[in-house]
């Protein structure tokens, strides 16, 4: 029996096995004071990573430790640098706090952005928190496995031109090139995409998060990945999204070859730490 934690916004399943899942851009709730000052509440929930909490609902029966947000990413991005420095230098990305959507679509009346003391306000009461979450199952984890595996999950639409060019393989898996984990984790992952057909990638344009880049830390037995999925592996993808397409319906048939994946991958992983521990 797994133990459940769950405030209004976050959920923390403790398992037993040395991984924790880290999902925190799938949450759509925006608290009314909020969604007040935004354009539109579909664009602010345009980007999310959707479906993915679903997607991965057979984690905690591996004995898999998750911790979950409910709330939107567009009031705090729990995967985002809050010093404000940028993941990816000279490429379009967002703000711990987005003021537009991936496609450069406007969140806020112009002026009406989070100012500096609202952005440190939403640091404090969700960033911080999710975080706390994080170190809290890391360190549970540490007293009991010598080493464990950080896996954060996400998804994104195929095709954002303002992002990347081209066509985003089904997997993206993210290492920070390597530092975040070691080349054994990845190696296994990659060779769990490679057996199931799909198009992957290591550390293309996804190479993790600030996730996935503070907290990997291999000498200290705290190994990071980020899996970026691509929407169109797991269910149907519009060409043009709009307020009436956007977001499909969970596709239970498409999702099934994605979840057989992931069962794979999550098994991958515990067997990585499990074995890596006992070497």
């Amino acid at each position: 029996m797994n133990d459940v934690t769950q405030s209004q916004w976050l959920t923390v399943i403790e398992g037993s096995a040395p991984v924790i899942l880290s999902v925190p851009h799938a949450g759509i709730e925006i608290p009314a004071h909020y969604s007040q000052h935004l354009l539109s509440p579909w664009l602010a929930r345009k980007d999310t990573d959707w479906w993915v909490d679903r997607l991965y609902d057979f984690a905690p029966a591996l004995g898999v430790t998750v911790v979950r947000t409910a709330l939107s990413r567009t009031i705090v991005d729990p995967n985002r640098d809050p010093s404000g420095a940028s993941l990816y230098p000279g490429q379009s990305t967002t703000a711990l706090c987005p003021t537009t959507t991936f496609d450069g679509e406007a969140l806020y009346p112009q002026g009406g952005e989070p100012d500096s003391a609202e952005i440190e306000a939403r640091r404090g009461r969700y960033f911080d928190p999710y975080h706390a979450g994080l170190i809290g199952q890391i360190e549970r984890l540490r007293r009991a496995h010598p080493v464990i595996v950080l896996y954060d999950c996400h998804s994104i639409r195929s095709v954002i031109p303002r992002l990347f060019a081209g066509v985003l393989p089904n997997c993206n898996i993210g290492t920070y090139e390597g530092a975040s984990c070691s080349a054994q984790l990845a190696a296994a992952v990659e060779r769990a995409c490679e057996s199931s057909g799909m198009s992957w990638v290591t550390n293309g344009r996804f190479k993790g998060g600030y996730i996935t880049r503070h907290y990997g830390k291999p000498g200290r037995g705290v190994h990071a990945i980020q899996m970026e999925l691509a929407c169109r592996g797991y269910m149907s993808e519009p060409d043009t999204c709009t307020p009436q397409n956007w977001p499909p319906d969970y596709d239970e048939k498409r999702a099934a070859d994605m979840r057989t994946l992931l069962t794979r991958i999550l098994e991958s992983c515990i067997s990585f730490a499990r074995g890596a521990a006992a070497r």
